[in-house]
Parts: structure tokens; sequence; C-alpha cells
């Protein structure tokens, strides 16, 4: 029955969020999406970590190639195809991780932390020292996509956008998890040498996986572009990169729900610390280092993430794959 309810829970959870615009505010509204968007960014991140065991520091430049690209591709005075101009974004971050992934997965271990650490730099710099996308002042979106009565513009509208990109992304990740694609992902992570013995390409599956992570946080700059209608260099900055796992490991490594839950404690506790009504002017001015302890805290007394807390001691850990 326990069984039962846990599958049920994202289903919960997203009709949930669907009732949630009736009675949020301009404020909390606004929270609730940040967390949808960086909730999708986290299960881009949570399909190379949890699932292929690749621990990536550079997957920010995904996200701000599909964020830049939404602010590009769009027509300065116009309204562009919200359907095309995702299609853009989530295909330019494909692109970009197809090359990136293609190098970097001749490496291993730390190596490869290093070379994504490196080429996510690379793509940070192009925007950063260069006028494609307005140097270090960053570029404005000036009108939201629009197509027939949708209007990326209108917060109720967007909302909506942000949620159903979330929940496309969950069951997208967990059709994969039970694919047999998935479970050859699941194999390389608990022992890549044994599954090229068994006769798999190894690097082509974790080359597939590597382009859709990267695609899914072109999505989630796509929607990131939007919702603030501003995009500067710092969004491929390493230190998007490392917020990102964090949340992945905050949550929980080798669950969906995890990555969801990550984004969700890591957006509220960042909201806290830095809000002087709730910790005071001190705390407030320095909630980097309130939120790093925190962080720690949890890492300590949560090995297993903010999900062992919710999933018995046999479910906490990832499976590896069946027989």
């Amino acid at each position: 029955m326990a069984t039962e309810a846990r599958r049920w829970l994202p289903l919960a959870v997203a009709a949930l969020l669907a009732v949630l615009p009736a009675v949020l505010t301009p404020y909390t509204s606004d929270l609730v999406v940040k967390i949808i968007i960086l909730a999708v960014f986290a299960l881009s991140l949570e399909l190379l970590v949890g699932m292929t065991g690749l621990v990536s520091l550079g997957h920010a430049a995904f996200l701000g190639i599909g964020a830049y690209v939404t602010v590009l591709a769009s027509p300065a005075y116009d309204a562009a195809n919200p359907l095309a101009l995702g299609g853009a974004c989530v295909g330019a971050a494909a692109l970009y991780a197809l090359f990136v992934g293609a190098l970097s997965l001749r490496t291993r271990g730390v190596y490869f932390i290093m070379v994504t650490l490196a080429f996510a730099q690379m793509a940070y710099f192009v925007f950063h020292d260069t006028p494609l996308g307005g140097g270090t002042d960053g570029i404005y979106l000036n009108v939201r996509p629009v197509l027939g009565a949708f209007d990326a513009g209108d917060k109720t509208h967007f909302y909506y956008l942000a949620l159903a990109a979330l929940v496309a992304t969950y069951g997208l990740l967990a059709l994969v998890r039970r694919s047999r694609f998935g479970h050859a992902l699941a194999g390389i992570r608990v022992n890549e040498q044994r599954m090229r013995a068994a006769g798999f390409a190894t690097y082509f599956y974790k080359l597939t996986a590597f382009v859709l992570a990267g695609a899914l946080a072109g999505l989630a700059g796509f929607l990131l572009a939007v919702k603030d209608g501003y995009v500067s260099p710092e969004l491929l900055s390493w230190h998007e990169s490392g917020a990102v796992l964090l949340m992945v490991i905050l949550g929980g490594i080798g669950h969906l729900r995890g990555a969801v839950i990550g984004a969700a404690a890591f957006v509220l506790l960042k909201e806290l610390y830095a809000t002087p009504a709730f910790v005071g002017e001190t705390l407030a001015g320095h909630w980097q280092l309130t939120l790093g302890v925190t962080i720690i805290a949890f890492v300590a007394l949560l090995p297993r993430g903010l999900i062992g807390l919710f999933a018995p001691a046999s479910r906490a850990r990832p499976r590896g794959p069946r027989p």
C-alpha cells in the first residue's frame, strides 16, 4: 500500500500545484515558479549524476545557452512563437551538449569533472567577454512569446507553462528509468567495465544521456529567460553548476523526487536566510554562510538526502539494473 501511495505522489503534487495559483500571492507565485524551473534544471542533472554516475560541474552552460538563445532568437519588438523558440533553445543546448559530451566522455572521474567545468567556463567567457550577448551587462527580452490565446507575459499562463514543462520532464525521465536504456545507464553507473564486457556500447549510452540532460537544461534556461526577461553571463558560471549539484545532493542522489525536493529546499532556505524579517539583519547579510552551514548539516545528518526522510532505508539507495 505504501508503495502504491508513493507511485501516485508525483501526480498528487502536480495536481496540487495546478490549483495553487488560485490562492497564491504575486510574491509566492513567483517563488513557486522559480522552484518549478530549478526543479526541471535539477532533474536534468539527476539524469547524469543519479542515473548514469557522471558528476558534471559544467551543467550551467546548457542552462545559459538555452536562456541566451531565448533572447537572441526572439524578434526585437514582436512576440515569438513559444513552441518554435523553446525548440530552438532545447536544440541549441543539445548541440553544445553533443560537442562537449563527445570530448569529455573520453575522460573519467575527476578529469571528467574538470573538462566539463572547462567547457562551461569557455561558454561563459564567450558571452561575458564579447558583444554577442551584451557582455557583462547581459541582454533583455523585450516581448514575451505569444501563441494564440497563450501569452507568456501573463503570470498565470506562464505558471502553467512551467508546470507543464516540469510534469513532462519528470514523466520523460521516469519512462527513461524504466526502459532498457535506463537499465543500461544504471548498469554503467554500477560497473561500466562489466557492461562493456556484456556487449554494451557504453560510450554512446553515456553520450545520449549527456545530450538529453543538456537539452532539458536548455528547456529550464528558456523558462528562466522568459520568466525574468533578462539574461546575464552569470547563468553559465560554475556557481550555478555547483548550486544545481547541491540541489541534487540535498534532495537525494538517485531519485527523481529527490531532485525536485532538493530544488524546493534550496530555494526556500535561500529565501528564508536572505529575509531580514525571518533571521534578522545580521544573518540576512551573510545568508551564503548560513545556507552553507545548513547544507553541511543536512549532508552530515541525512547522507541519503531529504528523500531519506520519506523513503525506507531499503529504497533510499539508487537501484542497480534488474537482471
